[in-house]
């Protein structure tokens, strides 16, 4: 069985979401034959694009929240349906031991996701990060630890300007 983490923008455009999500379709049916397990954190964006393609696949889904108020105060009204299918579809849901979602809240996630990874999937435009706990900082961790990351990145994608 092949355990795959996710880190990745939350901010892709609306036509890099299709991009990304095919992409990562056919990374995971590479490995849908063996028996396939997603970790993410649900997040809008990557995170949620890679949950939905591992259940698509056939795969199980390991929720990672970062904190207690993470659902009532990080996720908006425009992703709250989409998160709590996700969340609802989980075969685990590991809640980490913080009350307020914060930089440590989502460090500890992210430390999470790669101590239970095989291979760590980054959708990330390869810019460096804003600080901890940001894909950057995730894509960095795991290349320290020695766990394989694979870039996704297809030709066209990108990310909304602010």
């Amino acid at each position: 069985m092949t355990v795959i983490a996710v880190t990745g923008h939350m901010d892709l455009t609306e036509d890099s979401v299709t991009l990304v999500r095919d992409t990562l379709a056919a990374l995971l049916a590479d490995h849908s034959d063996h028996g396939l397990t997603g970790v993410s954190c649900i997040a809008k964006g990557a995170d949620a694009i890679f949950a939905d393609a591992v259940l698509s696949a056939g795969g199980q889904l390991v929720v990672v929240v970062p904190s207690a108020d993470y659902r009532q105060t990080k996720v908006k009204p425009d992703y709250a349906e989409e998160f709590d299918r996700l969340h609802q579809a989980a075969t685990e849901v590991v809640v980490m031991p913080h009350a307020e979602a914060n930089r440590e809240a989502y460090e500890a996630a992210n430390e999470e996701l790669l101590r239970r990874a095989d291979l760590l999937f980054a959708v990330w435009d390869g810019q460096p990060g804003n600080g901890r706990g940001g894909t950057a900082d995730t894509v960095a961790g795991a290349r320290a630890a020695g766990l394989p990351v694979t870039i996704v990145w297809p030709d066209g994608a990108a990310r909304k300007s602010h």
